[in-house]
């Protein structure tokens, strides 16, 4: 997938008018750019944290640099940021459809300009941002801060490939074990996954404010298909012969429609943020709606 074709300069100057706001979280230290309605000038100092690229370097402490030789950023305690983690499922069953008849609903492409429109909000805004494509590789880009990043997230973004097979909850709990500051996170995936609660429930745990975009394409909630087939794990290469009649494809419509609802329930019941998308949806009004909704944007 090109650079150009992420997003046009008219869903650019969309996006940039937007914040990513988490309700539930503390503000951290370093007030983005969009919050400048309560900039002012601080002086009452709050506390350090680690450098990150992209922070102001005059607030750097350079005495304890000097002492330390490690580089610490002063905080102040009327500043605000926001640290945003999006997470983006990058194993092979999200490489669908893979015919080339609809490929603007092709659920990898798709959830690559999700994870890039929210990102480049989030350095638009001056927030500490930080993306994992969580697959067979896991591969980070970030933290980091500032529109400087801009040309950075588009080549990760583009560089990204769909192949091999997530443990989801696995990633999940590794990252809140090991991740920094918590804060908003977003997860973008189709959830083919065999398990992924205990993964929520150490994000929660964690304290971090979770939102779920639930990326599915059109042809996997109501298959056009019919007749004798042979059907393929694209991740694990296992066959199974079927045939499919009306009887049967209903049957897969109600068991689809109820797995979305169990998933569903896992997260309000978590108070995560659960968002069913179909890649025939435009994907940038999932951000500008569905997300502005749920109170993820503002």
């Amino acid at each position: 997938m090109p650079e150009h074709t992420l997003f046009d300069d008219k869903t650019r100057y969309k996006l940039e008018q937007l914040m990513l706001h988490a309700a539930r979280v503390r503000s951290g230290a370093i007030k983005g750019e969009r919050r400048s309605i309560k900039r002012g000038t601080s002086v009452e100092f709050a506390d350090y944290r680690n450098y990150a690229p992209g922070d102001d370097l005059r607030r750097l402490d350079w005495n304890i640099y000097a002492r330390l030789e490690r580089p610490l950023t002063r905080l102040y305690e009327d500043e605000e940021d926001l640290a945003v983690h999006v997470l983006i499922d990058t194993s092979a069953s999200m490489d669908f459809p893979r015919e080339d008849d609809h490929p603007e609903q092709h659920k990898f492409d798709y959830a690559r300009r999700l994870m890039t429109g929210l990102g480049y909000v989030s350095l638009t805004t001056n927030d500490r941002l930080s993306i994992t494509a969580l697959g067979e590789e896991t591969r980070r880009f970030g933290p980091v801060r500032g529109r400087g990043y801009g040309v950075g997230l588009l080549k990760f973004a583009v560089d990204l490939k769909a192949k091999g097979v997530t443990n989801l909850d696995a990633a999940l709990k590794e990252y809140a074990l090991r991740s920094g500051r918590a804060g908003l996170l977003i997860l973008i995936s189709d959830m083919f996954v065999p398990s992924y609660i205990d993964g929520l429930n150490a994000l929660v745990g964690k304290g971090y404010e979770v939102a779920l975009l639930h990326v599915l394409a059109p042809e996997e909630i109501e298959p056009p298909l019919t007749g004798d087939l042979r059907l393929i794990d694209v991740e694990t290469g296992a066959a199974q012969e079927v045939s499919i009649d009306g009887g049967l494809r209903e049957l897969y419509v109600r068991r689809v429609t109820a797995w979305r609802e169990s998933i569903r329930a896992e997260c309000i019941r978590r108070g995560v943020h659960y968002v069913p998308i179909t890649t025939d949806m435009a994907w940038e009004k999932v951000i500008l709606y569905d997300l502005r909704r749920l109170g993820v944007v503002k």
